[in-house]
């Protein structure tokens, strides 16, 4: 999976790319002295200094929250404009949260796993695996996937797929941390990642993939908060060619600090089966978990943008 980093302080479509790169950079550097705070202090106090960021953020990245402002109202037209901004104000709080919340990750093991995660139907996933089972697993940039990675990863082989990052410190550290617990990354567009991939698919694991985002990737128009969105299809159409059992997945922090990890339940694919409509239901699953915690989603993203080369509608 992305990491939470990769869409907060740049929008690739916009910004030039040394911009990018200079930014990329100084988010590594900063992540890297938040590491180094993060992952020796109590889990409590590390939320409490990243909802301070977070609230600075909201007041210092103006495009962020304008672009995430607008795009909520997309979502919710009905809503208040006070109930846009106060949603967007926690959507900042939430990132800042989880940056530290990434530092403390490697204090997670099996054994303490269970006094800050609340897992549910992880147990019939585990089970599909060790029955020899490759297990698609689809989510989106909700709540702190990271921490979902994590926990997937002490339970059972994972792979997850990537967006390269402008900065290779950064992936080399989204990487290293993914592996502490044998979470293998696989950069979308490598030249080996095709034959990764099924590799993957081969063997008895899970294969995750977020598709809540505008990709340049083969991708069909599905409703997404009744507005038309591109959606990347690859995912679903890989699920379907090797008959892998698919399921969604998803997490959001509670009130009370706890990570709500869950995973529906899993079905079977069928090679006559349509990619799209599969694509289709794990969107509005998706669209689901989102209104139920809509300050925990990456607003910033433009969602709706249209990539008419990759769209499989148009002729």
């Amino acid at each position: 999976m992305a990491a939470i980093l990769d869409l907060t302080l740049y929008d690739p479509a916009v910004a030039s790319a040394g911009l990018r790169a200079v930014r990329a950079r100084i988010l590594y550097r900063a992540l890297v002295i938040i590491s180094a705070i993060g992952r020796r202090i109590p889990l409590r106090l590390g939320r409490v200094f990243g909802r301070g960021l977070g609230a600075l953020a909201w007041q210092v990245a103006r495009r962020e929250r304008r672009k995430a402002l607008a795009n909520i109202a997309k979502a919710f037209p009905d809503w208040p404009a006070a109930d846009h901004r106060k949603t967007i104000r926690a959507m900042f709080r939430h990132f800042g949260i989880s940056l530290f919340e990434i530092a403390w990750l490697p204090n997670i093991t099996m054994a303490n796993v269970a006094e800050t995660t609340k897992i549910e139907g992880l147990d019939r996933i585990v089970e599909l695996v060790r029955g020899g089972r490759s297990i698609v697993i689809f989510t989106g940039h909700c709540g702190n996937w990271e921490w979902l990675a994590f926990t997937c990863g002490l339970h059972a082989p994972v792979s997850v797929i990537q967006r390269e990052r402008d900065e290779a410190g950064m992936n080399d550290y989204i990487t290293a941390l993914r592996a502490r617990v044998g979470i293998r990354t696989v950069d979308r567009g490598s030249a080996a990642s095709a034959r990764e991939i099924i590799q993957a698919l081969r063997r008895p694991g899970v294969l995750a993939f977020l598709i809540d985002q505008s990709l340049r990737a083969e991708s069909a128009k599905i409703e997404f908060f009744g507005i038309p969105a591109l959606t990347p299809i690859g995912p679903a159409k890989l699920a379907i060619r090797t008959e892998a059992a698919v399921a969604a997945a998803f997490i959001h922090r509670g009130d009370d600090g706890i990570q709500h990890v869950r995973f529906l339940e899993p079905i079977d694919t069928h090679r006559n089966d349509d990619p799209i409509a599969l694509t289709t239901t794990i969107t509005h699953q998706i669209e689901e978990q989102i209104r139920a915690h809509p300050e925990q989603w990456v607003w910033m993203h433009d969602r709706w943008r249209d990539r008419p080369e990759w769209d499989v509608g148009r002729s």
